[in-house]
């Protein structure tokens, strides 16, 4: 609408009709009940509803229309809510038609109710502080008798001493009908007694619950956080997520979780990332693993994790036969531990993703891994084995891998040494029967000339979609030849403003005969990639 200043002029102001109020939406309940339970054109057709019947249905419609038209409000937040408003009463109005006429809400409805129904969640928004008083009206719904909630998220609000004494009572009231619990970066900027306070009030409500998931990052816990949920973790028996990343587990709170969490046998998800656990620590952590029969998805990146750590982890991962996603990236744990792991890697048939960038594998480390995976994992689909200074040595058995790994979506073997002998040798692989593959990333591996034919070997393939050579060696010529390769469908190829035109590699002078040998290869491979036959 257009208003005007005191000064005469006119300004435009956009008034925002969406969401609507809670008594807003408290009214258009009341009067669907009206709608359901008294004499209408509709239900003098269809029949009517009881009161009481009437009133839960209109509940269950008002939530349902609401969930559909708040979606669709998300999806274009920068419109007024108009629309948003005119689908909620059409959803409104249809649901009661259908209740109406005896088929109920439709299975769609139905999920997107018991979705909304199930998940109480305070985490939207901006992040911010709470007190008692915001916490007595936020945390009302769930004091209502009745409810349905079965998962809680309070991530990305901060709960003072005030809100947490609010919290508690309320949780205990629920507990026995949670399953999932989110509690990540829940007392950020607090001072550490009040954050410990807050932690132990909490613990003690959901003592004795029955999780499945249990989400506590983010908290910079500790030992002394760890301890302080120590009711909680202690007394949960049906775990089957643990989320403990950036918490900053030491090794003492890493050994505090491996004392507390004794009920591992159904935990099929556990999360470590972004630790300063340390090979102490892994190996606290290890114990945790030859307890876990069911394990499909570990991770433990960046967790400040050596040789005799990784050795412990990966012994202990022998264990968990089930895995099928693991990620150890960012880890220190060299060559010994990369052969260790290629050892547990036999066992695990199941794996569909596997994340090892920066873990200072070398070519011997890189080798084993390959070989492994070449002989299992059929069904792998994320190979990521970036940074670890793996050469044009590795690369045959790297390649032998590859070419049987025919569901795989996504390769990374950036920042590595493989230089055009290597890359040459993995893109002749890439061929028939890896219609599935999505993304390849090869920058920063001294490529030249074998960008092009990567290029070549990776457009014919239907579902393929980004491959990156940025930083490479790439000359400007074999610029253009790449954006040729990729004429009409630009998008497919990554940005080169990091290549480096006039680069030299400083193996380059000891590099003669190979080069030789290499040009020869690439003059004789034809525009699919293939290798000519040599003319007499």
């Amino acid at each position: 609408m257009d208003t005007k200043t005191p000064n005469g002029e006119r300004r435009h102001i956009t008034i925002k009709l969406w969401p609507p109020s809670q008594n807003t939406r408290q009214m258009l309940v009341e009067r669907m009940t009206n709608n359901l339970s008294t004499p209408t054109i509709f239900t003098r057709k269809y029949g009517s509803l009881t009161n009481s019947e009437g009133s839960k249905h209109a509940g269950q419609i008002e939530e349902a229309a609401f969930a559909t038209a708040n979606q669709h409000y998300e999806q274009e937040p920068d419109g007024d809510g108009s629309s948003a408003v005119q689908l909620y009463a059409r959803e409104c109005s249809k649901l009661i038609l259908e209740v109406l006429k005896g088929g109920g809400i439709k299975t769609e409805e139905k999920e997107t109710l018991e979705v909304a129904e199930a998940l109480f969640d305070i985490s939207k928004g901006q992040r911010a502080f709470i007190e008692e008083d915001e916490a007595r009206t936020l945390l009302s719904p769930l004091k209502e008798l009745g409810n349905s909630y079965t998962k809680i998220c309070f991530s990305n609000r901060s709960f003072g001493l005030g809100a947490a004494h609010v919290a508690g009572p309320i949780l205990a009231s629920i507990k026995n009908q949670l399953k999932e619990v989110d509690l990540s970066d829940f007392v950020a900027g607090r001072p550490e007694a009040e954050a410990l306070d807050v932690m132990n009030i909490f613990s003690e409500a959901l003592e004795g619950s029955k999780l499945t998931c249990l989400n506590l990052s983010d908290n910079a816990l500790g030992e002394k956080g760890v301890r302080a949920f120590g009711k909680l973790l202690k007394s949960q028996n049906s775990l089957e997520e643990l989320y403990l990343m950036n918490d900053g587990i030491s090794k003492e709170a890493a050994q505090a979780v491996c004392e507390l969490v004794t009920f591992t046998d159904k935990l099929r998800v556990l999360h470590f990332h972004n630790n300063m656990t340390g090979d102490e620590g892994a190996i606290a952590i290890s114990e945790i693993l030859n307890r876990c029969p069911l394990l499909e998805d570990f991770r433990c990146s960046s967790t400040r994790v050596g040789s005799e750590g990784g050795v412990a982890l990966t012994e202990a991962l022998a264990q968990c036969k089930n895995l099928k996603k693991l990620d150890l990236r960012d880890n220190m744990f060299g060559v010994e531990a990369g052969l260790k792991l290629s050892e547990a890697l036999y066992k695990h048939a199941y794996i569909t993703e596997i994340y090892l960038s920066y873990l200072n594998l070398e070519d011997d480390g890189a080798i084993a891994i390959a070989n492994a995976l070449k002989d299992t994992a059929p069904s792998l689909e994320v190979l990521e084995m970036a940074g670890n200074d793996i050469t044009a040595e590795a690369a045959p058995v790297l390649a032998e891998c590859i070419a049987t790994k025919k569901s795989l979506v996504k390769l990374n073997l950036s920042e590595n040494d493989l230089k055009d002998v290597g890359a040459l040798q993995i893109s002749k692989v890439l061929g028939e029967g890896h219609n599935k593959l999505k993304e390849v990333d090869m920058s920063q591996n001294s490529l030249r000339d074998s960008a092009k034919f990567l290029a070549k070997a990776l457009i014919r393939l239907s579902g393929f979609e980004f491959l990156n050579v940025n930083g490479n060696f790439i000359s400007d010529d074999g610029i253009k030849e790449l954006k040729g390769v990729f004429e009409g469908c630009l998008h497919k190829l990554g940005p080169l403003d990091e290549n480096d035109v006039d680069g030299e590699d400083e193996d380059d002078d000891d590099e003669g005969s190979e080069h030789d040998e290499l040009e020869a290869k690439l003059k004789k491979l034809d525009v699919n990639g293939d290798e000519e036959e040599e003319e007499d």
